[in-house]
């Protein structure tokens, strides 16, 4: 029932599901061995009793490349993350270039995708926001990234599996226009009409709580999340964008938000249309002395 949907998103018999586990190697080979291109969406943003970062993002990584090579696979697109860096503080970031690195080493002609924190259906930056009435963070929201938006992230896997050029490049993916999480809050709470509290504490007192949260049997919370907060997006340089597939414009997160936000509004605001950018730089001269209580 759950992924009965996606069985539309294609011409009849062409969507079709195979059940594989990660740690199964037989189930991964089964999966890719009569594909012409592989992406791998596999990942993990906190750990579990189950799966650790290291068995989602490297040993993970291990088993599919060695199927894809197996098998002789045209493409392999890697998809990994923005900040991927082996010497990164956050453990999330450093098994993303551990992944990197096995998956190349294993089969050379890997396209890797480094996307920025995205955004849209269903996501977990303007919903986390939205639902969140109350957040606790411990570097006041300060934290700098380029968000881009899912369906351009979309449109640029499709680009790239379709060019065999870009066999054994690396992409970073993101948005036009970079914002810290505090404006990102700022305008989820312009967009919606909701009241929107945030609450800043040390670094170490919020560590201990998120690692007292990882005992209960549901996921609510991440050690390693508090450790992304300090760490700003920084762009690799030597990696190819959106403007080398030919995307010149893509969308800003500022003038896309209410389309995934707007039913969080009440019913007294609910058909007003989202903020200008005049509007968004007039609210900005103003300190809301009210909502930084906290901070």
């Amino acid at each position: 029932m759950w992924k009965r949907h996606l069985k539309v998103t294609g011409d009849l018999g062409r969507i079709t599901f195979l059940e594989f586990d990660l740690r199964n190697t037989e189930s991964i080979e089964e999966s890719v061995r009569h594909s012409d291109i592989v992406i791998n969406l596999i990942g993990r943003d906190y750990e579990t009793k189950n799966f650790s970062f290291w068995d989602v993002h490297v040993e993970g990584t291990q088993r599919i490349a060695e199927a894809v090579a197996k098998y002789d696979v045209d493409r392999y697109i890697h998809v990994s993350s923005h900040n991927a860096d082996l010497d990164s503080p956050s453990a999330f970031f450093r098994t993303k270039a551990e992944g990197e690195l096995e998956a190349r080493a294993i089969f050379p002609e890997t396209t890797i995708v480094r996307p920025a924190r995205i955004w849209g259906e269903e996501d977990r930056l303007l919903l986390f926001h939205a639902q969140k009435r109350y957040l606790i963070t411990s570097n006041n929201l300060q934290e700098k990234f380029r968000p881009v938006h899912s369906i351009d992230v979309g449109r640029a896997l499709e680009k790239i599996a379709y060019d065999d050029s870009t066999a054994g490049q690396t992409f970073e993916l993101f948005g036009p226009k970079e914002y810290s999480m505090g404006e990102i809050r700022d305008m989820v709470k312009n967009e919606t009409k909701r009241s929107l509290t945030h609450i800043n504490v040390p670094k170490k007192l919020q560590q201990a709580y998120r690692a007292a949260w990882e005992y209960v049997w549901w996921p609510l919370t991440s050690v390693d999340e508090v450790e992304r907060e300090f760490i700003d997006h920084k762009i690799d340089p030597t990696a190819k964008t959106f403007a080398d597939l030919g995307m010149d414009k893509v969308d800003d997160i500022g003038e896309g938000m209410l389309h995934y936000i707007r039913h969080f509004r009440s019913n007294k605001y609910y058909d007003l249309p989202p903020m200008t950018e005049k509007e968004r730089e007039e609210e900005r001269k103003y300190w809301h002395v009210q909502d930084d209580i906290y901070h």
